[in-house]
């Protein structure tokens, strides 16, 4: 890939309307925000146009609507939110395209923000016929002059917002997108060594690209989360109700078998927390330790246990570079939480000792921050866990190459 303009190619934007596609997708309990790292992470782009004097449209999606508005997904909150943390007004306009986002962007003055509605309120967001996206991104167009690319985690997406619009006005790169690239090609293309991947979450089916393309670039595979019972029950080990994704057993094998002829070491947990069941608002939980080789019938994996919690951070102790994506248990439990406190308190100090530590995106980041982490302990938190792993798949990003063209 080719360096990407940023902003300051965009010349001097006084007066000029910059349509700032942000990534503000936040979980919301009712209209309260559980968790605002993406809208954090927002700011500090969104106040770098503003002090230029631009007048600043943000455009953002929130959940899945299905293209027609859903007072559910209504970014109104969110904007509330972006005005306390830029601690100046952020004007809201209830609709993307209609009558209230052009009058809404009409009253902008120098340096002044709005925030359009949820833009997947609109069919042609996401619509996978190209002149619907193209005549929705042509809506949008007529509301800027110039266009900022700083949602990170929808460039792996071709929508509307993302890629038609970037085709249709001078683009640049915002300042978040632009360290999310930077960092995920220190991963890819000169890592210092030793250079480790922990992977967690669910599924190993969803983990499979980065899998592959790392096995030959990374030292070590630290795995747990619910896709390591997969890889046991290709050891031969019983999984008891673990997850398990049985179509998978002969890619685990394969990838046990390949890291062996590579030279990488894959370390999986040799002990387990389970229980009888998957926790529950009605039930208090009844964790056990058991090791991973002997997980009984009737029980099921919940979190790495403390002997393997103490292998994993004894295995990151002289990284240099660390990626991690994916809790190592069910962390919102505080019975289940101890696995992915210990992967990510050895991260900090990788980062304290100099080296580079990236948490990729989705639940490693919420999990981060739920357990009580200062983010600035960490090398690199993504705000985008598709986008970040369809990176070191080796994918191109169609909203990260449409500003790469000529």
């Amino acid at each position: 890939m080719s360096h990407t303009a940023g902003i300051e190619s965009l010349g001097d934007l006084r007066g000029k309307r910059v349509l700032v596609r942000s990534d503000l997708n936040v979980p919301l309990d009712g209209t309260t925000i559980t968790d605002d790292g993406r809208i954090r992470a927002s700011v500090p782009t969104i106040t770098q146009l503003s002090d230029a004097g631009a007048r600043v449209v943000v455009t953002a999606h929130l959940g899945r609507p299905d293209g027609s508005p859903d007072p559910r997904y209504s970014l109104e909150p969110v904007a509330a939110r972006l005005s306390e943390l830029l601690e100046r007004p952020v004007a809201f306009a209830t609709d993307t395209v209609g009558a209230s986002a052009s009058e809404t962007v009409a009253g902008l003055e120098d340096g002044g923000i709005a925030v359009l509605e949820n833009v997947r309120f609109n069919d042609g967001e996401t619509s996978k016929d190209d002149s619907v996206r193209g005549a929705f991104a042509d809506q949008l167009a007529q509301l800027a002059d110039v266009f900022v690319s700083d949602g990170f985690g929808v460039v792996h997406r071709r929508q509307a917002s993302v890629y038609e619009v970037a085709l249709r006005l001078p683009s640049a790169m915002g300042g978040l997108v632009a360290a999310e690239v930077e960092v995920l090609r220190r991963l890819t293309e000169h890592p210092e060594r030793p250079y480790v991947v922990v992977l967690g979450g669910s599924k190993v089916s969803d983990k499979l690209g980065v899998i592959d393309n790392l096995i030959d670039k990374a030292d070590k595979l630290l795995i747990g989360g619910g896709m390591v019972f997969t890889f046991l029950k290709a050891q031969g080990h019983e999984v008891g109700k673990s997850l398990l994704e049985e179509d998978q057993l002969d890619t685990c094998t394969r990838y046990l078998s390949e890291a062996v002829d590579r030279g990488v070491e894959i370390v999986l947990p040799t002990d387990v927390v389970v229980d009888t069941a998957f926790p529950s608002g009605d039930r208090e939980p009844q964790p056990s330790v058991v090791p991973a080789s002997e997980i009984p019938a009737d029980a099921l994996g919940l979190d790495i246990g403390p002997e393997s919690a103490a292998a994993f951070a004894a295995a990151l102790s002289d990284a240099q570079t660390v990626f991690w994506n994916g809790p190592m248990g069910v962390f919102e439990v505080a019975a289940f939480a101890e696995g992915t406190r210990a992967v990510a308190q050895a991260l900090t100090e990788v980062t304290s000792s100099g080296g580079l530590s990236v948490v990729g995106g989705g639940d490693s980041a919420a999990a981060v921050r739920q357990l009580g982490f200062d983010e600035a302990a960490f090398g690199h938190i993504s705000t985008g866990g598709g986008a970040s792993l369809e990176f070191l798949e080796g994918k191109e990003l169609p909203g990260i190459a449409v500003l790469e063209r000529a």
